[in-house]
């Protein structure tokens, strides 16, 4: 995918205005008068009560862009992804502004892009940024065993450097191994599934949804309950990846093609050792801002907010998180300045894939700010009681939502259920069974979709650029709901039983 693809070519000429106008038409609000909004964790509460369920519509077209264009157009949609990105967003934008008034549509615009989207898309450029400084030389041959391998070691890394970081450090390595097999994207996706997602869950560094809940007094290591589920889910994911890769590894020998390994092998060796310092720089960093954002020269325990610099109307960018990204854009940098280019080189390293991603995580950040508001208002109303129900209610809206408010909201509905017994968090005390089945729906569902979890749609670009014709949005999801829901059907009977 070539750079150009990304830049902006003359002005968006998609009728926006006209379709956002015919959409005002039955307006966002059926009151006359607006309401006060109040604001719990960033998300507006009334604003939740008052919107339609059909004003996720522009979101789910925003998906349905992302699944169906790339099939009918794939040209087409390389070279406008974000102005696909931006209408949807002007689409949501224009009638909430004519219903709720334009201050508030700017302000949720800035709340969105400067507090979420803005931190979320500065880390994971950090992350592949540096990741794409660290390779592994020597030679590697794809054969079944080695497959495993990589992904065992990724899927062991996620809860300590983060599923994006762990998919960012070894996605390029088993690339390489298999380049020269013809069917080889059915590696890829089991690596989404194991180190993109499910490897993530034993610490609040592995996935950002466990992160929000150590911040709400969930001890660090609290998740580490998760390991008999985690042990579990890879053997199973782990066997059967071995049974597919072995019967494809089998038939590509069989027809005259074998790895690409020479008679004086090479030794294997990692290069670019020092980004690790880099990497470490980046991990600390999100959990200082975690740790500042309680301490009393960052928050105002008097006002109940962060300490930080006003934008407009509610939104204020934190100092913490300030501090967090000047470190992990000070940690990229440093690694592109001091890492040889050969070394990227041998990676087969570009901007492309990031670019991707960030052109479409904006249209996604903005478009969701319905759902989530929706979800944050009504979520009590679900009727959610029994783990299983946390589990799968968390674990659906994680597929296709931001997982870290979708947890969120989820252990606050929970913390509102009155356990006498269980982990005494802020939002209340809630019972171990059900806030595992909330952790474990958010960070193990995250794999059912490419924009389930950040880095699913990183490895998919990375993979595309390299040659390997990926699933598209609904063929990933064949494997998923093929694979992983029968597998989570499982981890309900025997750990979130409903009798």
């Amino acid at each position: 995918m070539e750079d150009n693809h990304f830049r902006r070519k003359g002005k968006f000429t998609i009728p926006v205005a006209a379709l956002a106008f015919f959409l005002s038409g039955a307006g966002f609000v059926s009151a006359t008068e607006k309401v006060p909004i109040d604001f719990v964790d960033e998300v507006p509460l009334e604003l939740g009560n008052e919107l339609p369920l059909w004003s996720v519509l522009p979101f789910v077209g925003m998906l349905l862009s992302i699944a169906i264009f790339p099939l009918i157009k794939p040209h087409w949609w390389e070279r406008h992804l974000l102005k696909v990105a931006i209408f949807w967003s002007v689409v949501f934008l224009v009638p909430f502004a004519i219903s709720f008034g334009p201050s508030e549509a700017l302000s949720e615009l800035l709340e969105i892009v400067i507090l979420d989207y803005l931190p979320f898309i500065v880390l994971l450029w950090g992350l592949f940024a540096v990741s794409g400084g660290i390779v592994l030389k020597g030679e590697l041959a794809g054969t079944p065993k080695v497959n495993i391998a990589l992904i065992v070691i990724g899927t062991l890394l996620a809860s300590w450097v983060g599923t994006t970081g762990a998919s960012m450090l070894l996605i390029r390595p088993v690339i390489r191994a298999n380049r020269w097999r013809e069917k080889k994207a059915h590696v890829v996706i089991f690596f989404i599934f194991l180190v993109s997602n499910i490897g993530g869950c034993l610490t609040p560094v592995g996935d950002p949804p466990l992160f929000l809940g150590f911040l709400r007094n969930v001890p660090f290591f609290w998740t580490m309950r998760l390991a008999p589920m985690l042990l579990m889910n890879s053997a199973i994911l782990l066997v059967l990846l071995f049974l597919i890769d072995r019967r494809l590894y089998n038939k590509e020998i069989a027809a005259g093609r074998k790895p690409e390994v020479s008679i004086d092998r090479k030794p294997l060796r990692v290069e670019g050792l020092h980004n690790l310092v880099f990497l470490a720089v980046i991990v600390g960093s999100v959990i200082l801002s975690g740790m500042l954002s309680e301490n009393p020269l960052f928050y105002d325990a008097a006002a109940e907010q962060a300490r930080g610099i006003p934008v407009y109307g509610h939104v204020v960018v934190p100092f913490s998180s300030m501090l967090q990204m000047a470190l992990i854009i000070l940690a990229g940098l440093l690694s592109v300045a001091t890492t040889k280019k050969a070394l990227r080189e041998a990676n087969l390293f570009t901007w492309g894939p990031i670019k991707e991603v960030a052109s479409l995580f904006i249209g996604i950040f903005i478009t969701m700010i319905p759902a989530l508001a929706i979800l944050n208002a009504r979520g009590a109303e679900l009727g959610l009681e029994k783990p299983w129900h946390f589990f799968w209610a968390t674990g659906t809206l994680s597929s296709f939502l931001d997982n870290a408010p979708t947890y969120l909201v989820f252990m606050t509905t929970a913390g509102s259920l009155g356990s006498v017994g269980g982990v005494s968090t802020a939002v209340g005390t809630i019972a171990p069974a059900l806030l595992m089945a909330i952790s474990a729906g958010a960070v193990f569902m995250g794999a059912n979709t490419y924009i389930g979890n950040a880095p699913n749609f990183m490895v998919k670009s990375i993979a595309e650029e390299n040659g390997i014709k990926m699933p598209s949005f609904f063929g990933y999801m064949k494997w998923s709901v093929g694979i992983l829901i029968p597998l989570f059907l499982l981890d309900t009977l025997v750990f979130f039983p409903w009798w």
